[in-house]
Protein backbone atom coordinates (compact mmCIF):
# COMPACT_ATOMS: atom_id res chain seq x y z
CA UNK A 1 0.00 0.00 0.00
CA UNK A 2 1.21 3.88 -0.42
CA UNK A 3 3.45 4.30 2.27
CA UNK A 4 1.93 7.83 3.14
CA UNK A 5 -1.73 6.18 3.65
CA UNK A 6 0.01 5.28 6.92
CA UNK A 7 1.88 8.35 7.90
CA UNK A 8 5.29 8.03 5.96
CA UNK A 9 6.39 11.29 4.99
CA UNK A 10 7.20 10.08 1.70
CA UNK A 11 4.81 12.29 -0.53
CA UNK A 12 6.56 14.62 -2.79
CA UNK A 13 6.62 17.40 -0.51
CA UNK A 14 7.60 16.11 2.48
CA UNK A 15 4.43 15.05 3.78
CA UNK A 16 1.78 11.73 4.19
CA UNK A 17 -1.48 11.47 4.02
CA UNK A 18 -2.47 9.11 6.30
CA UNK A 19 -6.53 7.83 5.68
CA UNK A 20 -8.78 8.15 8.33
CA UNK A 21 -10.08 4.97 9.95
CA UNK A 22 -7.56 3.35 7.43
CA UNK A 23 -6.47 0.97 10.78
CA UNK A 24 -9.84 -0.48 11.02
CA UNK A 25 -10.29 -1.03 7.29
CA UNK A 26 -6.82 -3.23 7.63
CA UNK A 27 -8.30 -5.33 10.47
CA UNK A 28 -6.99 -8.87 10.33
CA UNK A 29 -4.44 -7.60 7.49
CA UNK A 30 -0.73 -6.90 7.33
CA UNK A 31 0.25 -3.54 5.32
CA UNK A 32 3.30 -3.49 2.79
CA UNK A 33 4.03 -0.09 2.57
CA UNK A 34 6.13 1.31 -0.17
CA UNK A 35 6.97 4.62 -2.28
CA UNK A 36 7.30 3.90 -5.93
CA UNK A 37 8.96 7.31 -6.46
CA UNK A 38 11.39 6.40 -3.53
CA UNK A 39 12.02 2.69 -4.33
CA UNK A 40 13.05 4.53 -7.93
CA UNK A 41 15.39 6.59 -6.14
CA UNK A 42 13.86 10.10 -5.84
CA UNK A 43 14.15 12.01 -2.98
CA UNK A 44 12.00 13.66 -0.45
CA UNK A 45 11.13 16.57 -0.28
CA UNK A 46 11.18 16.22 -4.65
CA UNK A 47 9.76 18.38 -7.23
CA UNK A 48 6.40 17.66 -8.22
CA UNK A 49 5.82 15.64 -11.77
CA UNK A 50 3.69 14.62 -14.24
CA UNK A 51 2.92 12.33 -16.79
CA UNK A 52 3.49 14.33 -20.16
CA UNK A 53 0.56 12.34 -22.57
CA UNK A 54 -1.24 9.30 -21.67
CA UNK A 55 -0.98 7.87 -18.50
CA UNK A 56 1.19 4.99 -16.89
CA UNK A 57 0.40 2.02 -18.94
CA UNK A 58 1.82 4.57 -22.32
CA UNK A 59 4.76 5.35 -19.78
CA UNK A 60 5.53 1.04 -19.81
CA UNK A 61 5.05 1.22 -23.28
CA UNK A 62 7.92 4.38 -23.97
CA UNK A 63 5.32 6.49 -25.30
CA UNK A 64 5.11 9.10 -22.52
CA UNK A 65 7.61 10.65 -20.27
CA UNK A 66 7.59 11.96 -16.73
CA UNK A 67 8.77 15.47 -16.12
CA UNK A 68 8.95 17.35 -12.59
CA UNK A 69 8.27 20.61 -13.03
CA UNK A 70 12.04 21.65 -12.76
CA UNK A 71 11.14 19.87 -16.47
CA UNK A 72 13.68 16.89 -15.65
CA UNK A 73 12.55 14.18 -17.23
CA UNK A 74 12.40 11.31 -14.08
CA UNK A 75 10.50 8.73 -16.28
CA UNK A 76 13.78 6.13 -15.54
CA UNK A 77 12.78 6.71 -11.53
CA UNK A 78 8.91 6.17 -11.88
CA UNK A 79 9.94 2.55 -14.26
CA UNK A 80 12.86 1.77 -11.35
CA UNK A 81 10.40 2.43 -9.00
CA UNK A 82 7.80 0.33 -10.60
CA UNK A 83 9.42 -2.69 -10.90
CA UNK A 84 10.74 -2.70 -7.08
CA UNK A 85 6.89 -2.26 -6.14
CA UNK A 86 6.05 -5.07 -8.18
CA UNK A 87 9.50 -7.68 -6.86
CA UNK A 88 8.26 -6.28 -3.27
CA UNK A 89 4.10 -7.69 -4.26
CA UNK A 90 5.72 -11.05 -5.78
CA UNK A 91 7.96 -11.46 -2.98
CA UNK A 92 4.78 -11.11 -0.02
CA UNK A 93 2.48 -12.49 -3.01
CA UNK A 94 0.53 -9.91 -3.08
CA UNK A 95 -2.93 -10.17 -4.40
CA UNK A 96 -4.53 -6.59 -3.95
CA UNK A 97 -3.13 -2.86 -3.47
CA UNK A 98 -4.04 -0.21 -2.12
CA UNK A 99 -2.31 3.34 -3.23
CA UNK A 100 -3.37 6.37 -2.98
CA UNK A 101 -5.30 8.32 -6.29
CA UNK A 102 -4.05 10.82 -8.24
CA UNK A 103 -0.06 10.19 -7.90
CA UNK A 104 2.22 9.92 -10.93
CA UNK A 105 3.27 6.54 -9.67
CA UNK A 106 0.47 5.07 -7.29
CA UNK A 107 -2.70 6.52 -9.03
CA UNK A 108 -5.06 3.97 -9.64
CA UNK A 109 -8.49 6.16 -11.20
CA UNK A 110 -6.71 9.30 -11.97
CA UNK A 111 -3.34 11.08 -12.19
CA UNK A 112 -2.37 14.82 -12.63
CA UNK A 113 -2.13 16.51 -16.08
CA UNK A 114 -1.09 19.99 -16.65
CA UNK A 115 -2.29 21.01 -12.84
CA UNK A 116 -6.07 19.33 -13.25
CA UNK A 117 -6.61 16.12 -12.38
CA UNK A 118 -7.73 13.68 -15.34
CA UNK A 119 -8.62 10.05 -15.72
CA UNK A 120 -5.61 7.55 -15.91
CA UNK A 121 -3.46 5.44 -14.01
CA UNK A 122 -0.17 5.47 -12.51
CA UNK A 123 2.92 3.92 -13.05
CA UNK A 124 3.60 1.35 -10.49
CA UNK A 125 -0.18 0.93 -10.42
CA UNK A 126 -0.28 -0.02 -14.50
CA UNK A 127 2.38 -2.49 -13.93
CA UNK A 128 0.99 -4.36 -10.92
CA UNK A 129 -2.38 -4.62 -12.75
CA UNK A 130 -0.43 -5.26 -15.96
CA UNK A 131 0.86 -8.93 -13.29
CA UNK A 132 -2.72 -9.19 -12.13
CA UNK A 133 -2.71 -7.58 -9.00
CA UNK A 134 -5.66 -6.26 -7.98
CA UNK A 135 -5.07 -1.91 -7.05
CA UNK A 136 -7.81 -0.17 -5.05
CA UNK A 137 -7.89 3.80 -4.79
CA UNK A 138 -7.76 4.92 -0.96
CA UNK A 139 -10.93 6.60 -1.26
CA UNK A 140 -12.86 3.48 -3.04
CA UNK A 141 -11.59 1.02 -0.40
Amino acid sequence: MSGCLLGIKCRYDGTSRPHPGLKEMLEGKVPIPVCPEQLGGLPTPRPPAEISSGDGEEVLLGRAQILNVEGQDVTENYLRGAEETLRIAQIYQVTEALFQDKSPACGVEHIVKKGKVAKGKGVATARLEAQGIKVTACDNF
